[in-house]
């Protein structure tokens, strides 16, 4: 990993020093000083610092002086005390380095820098419609506003990482998409994109969107994690992607392409889809088709669809009930699986929550084994379009807190 001026594209391509590492042990410890200092909804003192995490004060105070230097944590102004010692001054995390995040979505491209206090310092969006465009033509877009976004960072943050979201299967070991059934794309490198960043000495990290997205509904900012740890997330837009969480955690499965819960089938006899087979959750439950069965035009919004529904249009509450019940017989089975209690719904589906949940509640409190002694809770996600950008950026700054010392000096 490496560094770069944020107002300066071209600069920095060479990693951290090859200087001699530092024991195991430092590591290991400073992580830890970072994940508590982090995770605290409070700011921490030094001396806090040592209690939770059983570490002397001296070793503490050595590693925080370190981590300030490097700006991964920040002091606030000094507290009063009337005790002997060194004054207690409240830690919290740093201001000075930050992550790119990048999202392809069906209908606009995001360029979002985001730093160690989940701060979106800089942004880039551009609406359009992406389906069926060419990829090359498409990413060499996004790796302008990439541009434009690190031109509009503060000048004292340095960039540790940029992530780039995709609406279908990735095979982030090789840099390629596989396959983005809504968008047409398949078989997509990132060559280009990947050489652009490289001269801005940052490694670009592909990931699938729902995936990433998630991450920001487990984390209210890097390393603080939210009150909610297990759980479904469904990414609803043109199409339906999905990710299970368990105690924070994404579950990528062997190959990193679990969580496809948009061409999991409802009805065999159901409609075919664009992945190839019929009768997918999305065929019911994506934009798509929530529109089509209300009667608004292709080009509508969720937002339309909720107006005609909450107005009580016979035709819109159908469409509604209809998504509602493929929802559940698709989460039901995800949850008689998993044992996962919760069920957040992001995008799109986000938008009508409050219309899906009682029907969707309904299906889940019937179809899932253990609703008599836990009931299914349903969530409804931030109306943030980007969130995939941000869950990017927000996987490049958890890896920094995980070897912070590669950001040191």
């Amino acid at each position: 990993m490496s560094t770069t001026n944020a107002n300066d594209f071209q600069l920095g391509t060479s990693s951290p020093p090859g200087r001699a590492r530092q024991s195991t042990l430092r590591e290991s410890n400073m992580a830890l000083v970072c994940r508590t200092v982090f995770a605290s909804q409070t700011p921490l003192s030094r001396a806090d610092v040592a209690e939770k995490t059983s570490l002397t004060r001296s070793t503490v105070s050595r590693l925080v002086d370190d981590l300030v230097a490097g700006k991964v944590l920040a002091e606030l102004g000094q507290a009063s005390t009337s005790g002997r010692g060194r004054p207690a001054i409240p830690l919290v995390p740093g201001a000075g380095l930050a992550a790119v995040g990048l999202q392809v979505n069906a209908t606009f491209l995001a360029a979002r820098v985001v730093d160690l206090r989940g701060r979106v310092v800089a942004e880039r969006l551009e609406h359009d419609d992406i389906v069926g465009g060419d990829a090359s033509q498409t990413l060499g877009r996004l790796g302008q506003l990439c541009r434009q976004a690190i031109a509009g960072t503060p000048g004292d943050v340095r960039l540790v990482g940029a992530g780039l979201a995709l609406p279908g299967i990735v095979s982030a070991a090789n840099g390629r998409l596989l396959l983005a059934p809504n968008l047409g794309w398949s078989d997509v490198n990132f060559t280009a994109l990947s050489g652009q960043l490289a001269e801005a000495g940052l490694t670009l990290q592909l990931g699938n969107e729902a995936d990433l997205a998630a991450r920001t509904v487990a984390e209210v900012a890097p390393g603080r994690p939210s009150a909610l740890r297990d759980f479904v997330y469904l990414s609803g837009e043109i199409g339906i992607g999905g990710a299970a969480v368990m105690d924070g955690q994404v579950m990528a499965g062997r190959h990193g392409w679990a969580g496809e819960l948009g061409h999991v089938c409802v009805d065999p006899d159901g409609p075919p889809c664009t992945c190839g087979s019929t009768g997918c959750l999305e065929q019911y439950a994506g934009r798509r088709a929530l529109l089509a069965t209300s009667g608004l035009p292709p080009h509508g919004t969720p937002a339309m669809l909720a107006g005609a529904a909450h107005a009580g249009d016979p035709q819109a509450l159908r469409s509604i009930a209809r998504a509602a019940s493929a929802l559940g017989v698709a989460l039901g089975g995800v949850v008689n699986i998993l044992d996962i209690p919760a069920i957040v719904l992001g995008g799109d589906l986000g938008e009508i929550g409050d219309l899906l949940a009682p029907k969707l509640d309904q299906q889940l409190q019937s179809r899932t084994l253990s609703a008599r002694w836990v009931r299914p809770t349903i969530h409804t996600a931030s109306t943030d379009a980007a969130a995939g950008a941000t869950g990017a950026a927000l996987r490049e700054l958890s890896a920094l807190l995980a070897q912070p010392s590669a950001w040191l000096g």
